[in-house]
C-alpha cells in the first residue's frame, strides 16, 4: 500500500472521512485551512463537526465542543484586551482540566508563546523563568500560588480556582465571562508551545515543540495506536508533559470526549472507564503500576472491558509491567518510546509486548531508526549502539539556543539499544547511564527488570556509584510492597540468581518510596547516598 492509500485508511479509522452534514464539513474545512495543523484548528473543527458532543468531562462537570470553542474565543479576546501580542510569552502551571485547555488554545490563537511548566517547578524556578522569558501573564492553579510568590502579582491569573480563591486575582473563568464567542482572525505569528523540564537545580530547560507541517504525523501516530473517531479518552497523563499533550493535540482530529482529572486516583480512573465506556486510557508507566496495585475489591467490581487502548509513555516499562497490566485488565497496552525532542521513535502494541516483553516496538509510518556506533556507522542487527531517529515531527531546539546532535541525518536520542531478529527495538538505557564495572559495560535496566519481578518488590531503580576496586558498581534502591519482609540480603541473593555476575548490586538500600516526578521518572540525583 502506498503512502496515500495508507493515509486514507488511517483517516477512515479515526473518523476524518466519516459522513457529516455538508455545512458542518465545510465549516471544519474552513478552520483547518485558516489555522493549519495545530490546537486552534483541532478544537474549532471539532466544534463545527460535532457541536453538541461532550468535549471534556472534568472535576467541574461537562462541556460540549461548541461551548469549549466559545470559551476559548472569549479567552482569546480577554488576552487581547490585556494587551497580549503575537510572540508574547505566557507561563502556564496547571493540572489537567478545562481551564488549562481554554488557556492553551487561546494563547495559540493570539499567536503567543506558551511556557508549559512542570507541576514540580519550584518557587525560584517560576520566578526566574517569568523574568527571563519576559512573561506577559502567569496562569497558575490556585494550589500553586505559593510557588508563584516571586512573580509580580499583577501578572497572575488563576486557572483552577476554589471557592476561597483570593478576590484580587482574576480567573480564566472570570476573564471569559461576558466576552464575545465569535472567532478570531489568524495572528500574524504562529503560536508556539515550549515544554519545560522539572529540573532539580537551576532553571528548567525549555524545548520548543514545532507544529507539524501537514497531517502525516497523524497517520504515523494513529496507524500504530488505533484510536477511533468520537471515542472517550481518559487522559490521566499530565498535559504539561509531551506525552499528555500529544495525545490531546493529535486526538483532536478524532473529535473524542476527554475525561480529565486534576489528581490521579486509581479508583477514579477505573470508574471513569466504566461509567463513560472509555476506549482509550493515556498514562505513564507509574500509573499502570498503581492501577495494578489498586484495591482488589475495586478492580473486581469495576467493568473496564471497553478499554481498547492503554497508551503509555514517559518512562521505561519496568520488567513485565505491560503483561501484568493486560493480565488484570485488557490486552490494550501500546507503549510509545520517544521524547519531547524526538517525537516518536518506536511503538509496541499488545502483540509485541506479549511476544517480546520489554521491547520498545518497531518504527511507525515514515520513521527511520538506526543503531550507530560512536563513529556514526550503522551496527549489525543484535549489536548495541546509540539510537538515532528521523520522523515528521520537527524539533525547534532548546530555548538556550542549543539543539540535539545528528548523525547520518538522524537525531541522537541519548539512548542505547539494539534491534532483534524481528526488527523490534530494545532500549538498554541512557548512553550516560552505562556503568563500567571491573571492565564490563553494564546498564541498570537489566537489574531493574529482574528485581521488579521479586514478589516483595513494588518499585526499584538502579544507578552506578564510585568504587575503589571496580571503578563503578551498581547500587539498587528498592521499595517493598506493604507487609513484605524481604531484606537487603534476600534481594541481593535473588539478583545473583537472575542476572549476570557483573550486574549483581554491590550496594542495596530499601526505601519507603522513590523520588519520582509527575511523569514517573526517578530523579536520581535526589536518591540518598550510601555511607
Amino acid at each position: 500500500m502506498n503512502d496515500l492509500g495508507y493515509a486514507l485508511k488511517v483517516f477512515r479509522q479515526i473518523g476524518l472521512l466519516r459522513p457529516v452534514l455538508p455545512h458542518r464539513l465545510v465549516g471544519a474545512g474552513v478552520q483547518l485551512v485558516k489555522w493549519g495543523p495545530g490546537l486552534p484548528s483541532g478544537v474549532n473543527a471539532a466544534a463545527k463537526r460535532f457541536p453538541r458532543q461532550t468535549a471534556i468531562i472534568d472535576d467541574a462537570g461537562e462541556i460540549t465542543w461548541s461551548e469549549l470553542a466559545g470559551q476559548i474565543n472569549q479567552m482569546t479576546q480577554a488576552l487581547k484586551d490585556r494587551g497580549v501580542q503575537p510572540g508574547d510569552s505566557i507561563a502556564v502551571l496547571s493540572r489537567n482540566h478545562r481551564y488549562m485547555i481554554v488557556a492553551l488554545v487561546a494563547i495559540m490563537q493570539v499567536g503567543g508563546r506558551v511556557l508549559l511548566l512542570n507541576t514540580m517547578a519550584s518557587r525560584s524556578q517560576l520566578g526566574d523563568l517569568a523574568g527571563r522569558e519576559d512573561a506577559s501573564l502567569v496562569i497558575v492553579d490556585q494550589e500553586f500560588l505559593d510557588v508563584a510568590q516571586d512573580v509580580d502579582r499583577s501578572l497572575l491569573v488563576l486557572g483552577w480556582a476554589d471557592e476561597d480563591a483570593p478576590d484580587d486575582l482574576p480567573t480564566v473563568a472570570g476573564l471569559t465571562a461576558d466576552q464575545p464567542t465569535k472567532g478570531h482572525p489568524k495572528p500574524e505569528r504562529h503560536g508556539q508551545i515550549i515544554i519545560f523540564t522539572s529540573g532539580t537545580s537551576g532553571l528548567p530547560k525549555g524545548a520548543r515543540r514545532e507544529e507539524p507541517k501537514d497531517l502525516m504525523p497523524l497517520v504515523a501516530f494513529f496507524g500504530a495506536i488505533p484510536y477511533r473517531g468520537n471515542s472517550t479518552v481518559v487522559l490521566a497523563a499530565p498535559l504539561f508533559h509531551s506525552w499528555g499533550l500529544i495525545n490531546f493535540a493529535f486526538g483532536l482530529s478524532t473529535a473524542p470526549t476527554y475525561v480529565l482529572r486534576r489528581k490521579f486516583d486509581p479508583a477514579q480512573v477505573l470508574r471513569d472507564i466504566q461509567d463513560h465506556r472509555a476506549e482509550v486510557l493515556v498514562v505513564v508507566p507509574l500509573m499502570m503500576q498503581r492501577l495494578i496495585d489498586a484495591d482488589p475489591a475495586v478492580v473486581e467490581r469495576t467493568d473496564v472491558s471497553s478499554l481498547r487502548i492503554t497508551a503509555s509513555s514517559g518512562s521505561a516499562l519496568a520488567g513485565d509491567l505491560a503483561n501484568r497490566f493486560m493480565d488484570l485488565f485488557t490486552d490494550s497496552v501500546y507503549n510509545f518510546y520517544g521524547a519531547t525532542e524526538t517525537g516518536w521513535v518506536t511503538i509496541a502494541g499488545p502483540k509485541d509486548l506479549r511476544e517480546a516483553p520489554g521491547t520498545a516496538g518497531t518504527p511507525p509510518f515514515r520513521t527511520t531508526v538506526k543503531i550507530l556506533d560512536p563513529d556514526g556507522r550503522e551496527v549489525p542487527q543484535g549489536e548495541t549502539g546509540v539510537i538515532h531517529v528521523g520522523n515528521d515531527m520537527p524539533f525547534g531546539g532548546y530555548t538556550d539556543g542549543n539543539t540535539k546532535s545528528f548523525a547520518d541525518g538522524l537525531m541522537h536520542t541519548g539512548d542505547v539499544g539494539y534491534f532483534d531478529e524481528n526488527g523490534r527495538l530494545f532500549v538498554s538505557g541512557r548512553d550516560d547511564d552505562m556503568v563500567i564495572s571491573g571492565g564490563e559495560n553494564v546498564f541498570p535496566r537489566e537489574l531493574e527488570d529482574a528485581l521488579i519481578e521479586h514478589a516483595d518488590v513494588s518499585d526499584v531503580v538502579v544507578r552506578g556509584i564510585p568504587d575503589e576496586k571496580f571503578g563503578q558498581v551498581l547500587a539498587a534502591y528498592v521499595v517493598l510492597k506493604p507487609g513484605a519482609s524481604a531484606t537487603e540480603d534476600d534481594l541481593t541473593a535473588y539478583a545473583k540468581q537472575h542476572v549476570a555476575r557483573f550486574a549483581v548490586p554491590r550496594r542495596l538500600m530499601i526505601l519507603d518510596e522513590l523520588p519520582r516526578n509527575p511523569t514517573g521518572k526517578v530523579m536520581k540525583r535526589n536518591l540518598p547516598d550510601f555511607d
